[in-house]
């Protein structure tokens, strides 16, 4: 059985060594992560080469999410590197203040007295330690320690129930776009976007740089869980950003918004990533919790399209065997995953051909007992209709362009194969269709195949037949 839902692996230290990295691939990974939080320009452009170069010697189309570092709302530094903090104390965040001590440390986020008054409640290190506002002046916020504990250097902040007005794009931001799109990236990650507009603007800068990646918007912020429907309409996907966006709504609202969201996207035909402390215990062991186990397997049966690993593999050390237990959880997971097919159709309405041959090919495949539904595609939106809808069926998707190639890498139940599709007859081109699944060892003399193509040949968005094929006749089965 072929494992639908996708992987993606970020990349650092521990993953930088080509032998790991091609293990890490060998093992499952099917996109690869570049935290543009870290490392230099130079050093995202490499790790893109190595990708490719690792994805041509194993044969597998690996896709490049370059995942932009936003806003940097965060405490400055101290002068002893970390202090602790005791409930009741006193402690003020100074946005005049270079270096930090007991009693009170700078900020990275200028602005941010202007976004608290007293009685706001600042989350500082992933909701570790919990500051009540009790005033502000001037560039101080004078604040009492409700939760205390150990905070070090350059440690986030968050406001409980949102309200920082730091924009999305930085102008960091807007100079890792340009090197996103000139290193070829398949996915752009925008950080704390908080209405469409800002993936509307992230979308025009990776048009002006010439880049061609599609834009995933990470829900991180309360503003974002409002805006959900027109953020995704200015987007091709989204990150559920489990940390940022647990200390701002509360952990326990996580899990069933993390539900809606994915269902929502799924039901726009939009793609998600479900992220954050996947497999978190295995930064440092060589096993999951049993609670990971459950986090992924739950996440496979909410229909995310990827699960992602962060510091598992970037400064993990195990981030090889991560990525196996993880796609070891995942096709477990989907052998339970309930077929609804019938169902989720009722909830349609088609309104282009190409759509209804997509949805046409997956009820077909679903009551026909196909072994696998092959989409000849030019810009791979057959095969993300497809992936919408769970048929049970694998679907191979057949093109021409490299970058389609690539892309479809995280649609969820998609297997992406280069053809050329030069031949302009149809009949040549599903035999060389139903040859390459052949090759592929996907299908075998008997097996019927599902393959949809459009005509004429070669005009994205003009999927328009669909033809039943059993592999070892060359006529269509009525």
């Amino acid at each position: 059985m072929s494992r639908h839902t996708k992987i993606v692996a970020t990349l650092g230290p521990a993953s930088s060594d080509p032998e790991v990295l091609e293990r890490m691939i060998r093992a499952g990974v099917d996109v690869v992560r570049l935290n543009f939080s870290h490392g230099k320009a130079a050093d995202h452009v490499a790790r893109a080469e190595a990708v490719r170069a690792i994805a041509a010697r194993v044969g597998r189309p690996i896709g490049i999410l370059a995942d932009l570092q936003g806003p940097k709302i965060r405490v400055g530094k101290f002068a002893g590197g970390r202090i602790t903090l005791e409930a009741g104390q006193s402690f003020i965040l100074d946005a005049r203040c270079e270096l930090g001590d007991g009693e009170r440390v700078g900020l990275d986020y200028k602005d941010l007295p202007r976004d608290v008054a007293a009685g706001s409640v600042l989350l500082l290190d992933d909701g570790r330690i919990t500051l009540d506002v009790v005033r502000v002046v001037g560039a101080e916020i004078h604040t009492r320690v409700r939760q205390g504990g150990e905070l070090s250097d350059n440690k986030g902040i968050n406001r409980l129930g949102g309200g920082l007005s730091a924009p999305a794009l930085t102008a960091k931001d807007m100079d890792d776009i340009r090197t996103a799109a000139a290193l070829g990236a398949d996915f752009l990650a925008v950080s704390f976007p908080k209405t469409a507009a800002d993936m509307y603007m992230a979308r025009q800068l990776m048009a002006a740089a010439g880049g061609r990646a599609l834009l995933i918007a990470k829900i991180e912020r309360v503003e974002a869980v409002a805006a959900l429907e027109d953020i995704l309409d200015a987007s091709d996907g989204v990150m559920v950003a489990r940390g940022d966006l647990a200390v701002e709504v509360g952990d326990a609202a996580v899990p069933a918004l993390q539900k809606r969201m994915i269902r929502l996207a799924r039901e726009k035909n939009k793609l998600t990533i479900t992220a954050t402390q996947m497999m978190e215990s295995m930064i440092v062991s060589p096993t999951p919790t049993r609670a990971e186990v459950s986090d992924v397997a739950n996440a496979v049966l909410d229909g995310t399209d990827a699960v992602m690993l962060s510091a598992e593999t970037a400064a993990g050390r195990y981030p090889v065997q991560t990525v196996e237990a993880m796609a070891r959880v995942c096709l477990e997971a989907e052998k339970s995953a309930e077929v609804t097919l019938d169902r989720d159709f009722l909830n349609r309405v088609f309104t282009r051909i190409d759509q209804s041959i997509a949805m046409a090919a997956l009820f077909t495949a679903d009551h026909l007992q196909v072994k696998a539904v092959a989409a000849l595609t030019q810009s791979g939106s057959t095969a993300l209709w497809m992936s919408r809808l769970n048929c049970g069926v694998p679907i191979y998707a057949l093109t021409p362009e490299a970058g389609s190639l690539t892309k479809m890498a995280l649609y969820r139940a998609v297997f992406p194969l280069l053809m050329a599709q030069e031949d302009i007859d149809r009949d040549l081109l599903v035999q060389e269709a139903v040859e390459k699944l052949i090759e592929a060892g996907v299908v075998a003399t008997g097996d019927l195949v599902v393959i949809t193509i459009g005509e004429p040949i070669g005009t994205p968005g003009g999927t328009n037949t669909l033809k039943i094929v059993r592999v070892g006749e060359h006529r269509a089965v009525h």
